[in-house]
């Protein structure tokens, strides 16, 4: 069971990927509290269904956790410099964790307060997206040889 386990501690065992998840997870309460907002707004105002109404807060949320990633987490991969390139592979990156939430917002809204499973779908997208963003979106330029 061991083996299961060893890639993720090898990639967050280091005190340089730790430092970017506490830095995502920073970012992430400030696009989690824009993501929360928006959603109350367009699901309890605007009367939109859940999953529209999530869709349209991820979507604010991402765009925002993309300039903050960039400029303060990703720093030294991005050199604080905003690319299309960038963007889409990190909107289609978080398509997976927008997904995730979305799956576990319906899926526990059956079981659950849907403000509760709001914030539990939260958490399943901060582990999705933290994962495609460090190893797909933001990593390093591979050494020219």
């Amino acid at each position: 069971m061991r083996w299961l386990f060893q890639p993720f501690v090898q990639v967050f065992g280091s005190p340089a990927t730790r430092m970017k998840v506490i830095s995502f997870a920073l970012v992430g309460v400030g696009n989690t509290a824009v993501d929360f907002g928006v959603f109350i707004l367009t699901y309890k105002l605007f009367g939109l269904p859940i999953v529209a109404a999530n869709v349209v807060a991820w979507l604010v949320a991402v765009s925002g956790s993309y300039v903050m990633n960039t400029f303060v987490t990703f720093h030294v991969e991005t050199g604080r410099v905003l690319r299309a390139k960038h963007y889409i592979s990190f909107v289609a990156s978080g398509v997976l964790g927008m997904v995730a939430t979305t799956t576990a917002l319906v899926v526990l809204s059956l079981y659950i307060h849907v403000m509760a499973a709001k914030l539990i779908s939260i958490l399943v997208g901060f582990a999705v997206n933290f994962t495609m963003s460090n190893l797909v979106v933001f990593r390093a330029p591979k050494p020219r040889t």
